[in-house]
């Protein structure tokens, strides 16, 4: 009888070199895929935690207006060449935030450290009544005029519709600045 060896015989078990690189191939091609996915992915949750922002933000004008007679406050962006005349809005609204942190967001790389805030104020409103806010002799409702807004868009890679923030005065946040009446390109 014969004897068996010791060694189990294994086959068919190895990979060739071709098999190898197929495979390795396809793998590269499935990340290559999931990339941007993920990408637009992880913008989207900044963007989520941008609007959380200007949340917070606008919660803060409220308090500053009511503790103001009703008027907004008077304040302009840091300017990155001249110095400012009027106080920025880190500075204003600084009691309010409990954090000027809340004026970075998150997909912002740059202009927070040179202004001191993602956001810009609408200048237009320095010192009106929160309940009667004209700009160039239009009167306009809370709901239709953004107080602040993105000073970039810092989210165009979800899209050009939603590249952009804005806070307006009743409170509420969009992506996007419709204005009404505004004419449209044709399709």
């Amino acid at each position: 009888m014969p004897t068996r060896s010791a060694k189990p015989r294994l086959l068919g078990v190895a990979f060739t070199l071709i098999e190898l690189l197929v495979v390795i191939a396809i793998i590269g091609i499935l990340a290559g895929l999931l990339l941007p996915v993920l990408g637009r992915a992880k913008e989207s949750g900044r963007a989520t935690a941008c609007l959380s922002n200007l949340r917070q933000i606008g919660i803060a004008l409220q308090l500053y207006t009511q503790d103001n007679n009703n008027h907004l406050p008077v304040m302009r962006d840091k300017s990155m060449s001249t110095t400012n005349l009027v106080p920025a809005p880190d500075q204003v609204l600084s009691n309010y935030l409990g954090n000027v942190r809340v004026l970075k967001c998150p997909s912002d790389a740059e202009v927070f450290v040179q202004t001191g805030s993602s956001y810009s104020w609408n200048s237009l409103l320095n010192g009106q009544n929160a309940d009667r806010l004209r700009v160039f002799t239009m009167d306009f409702d809370p709901h239709q005029i953004p107080l602040m807004f993105d000073k970039e868009k810092f989210h165009a890679a979800r899209g050009d519709a939603k590249a952009q923030n804005f806070l307006y005065a009743d409170g509420h946040i969009r992506n996007l600045l419709a204005i009404e009446g505004t004419i449209q390109k044709s399709k």
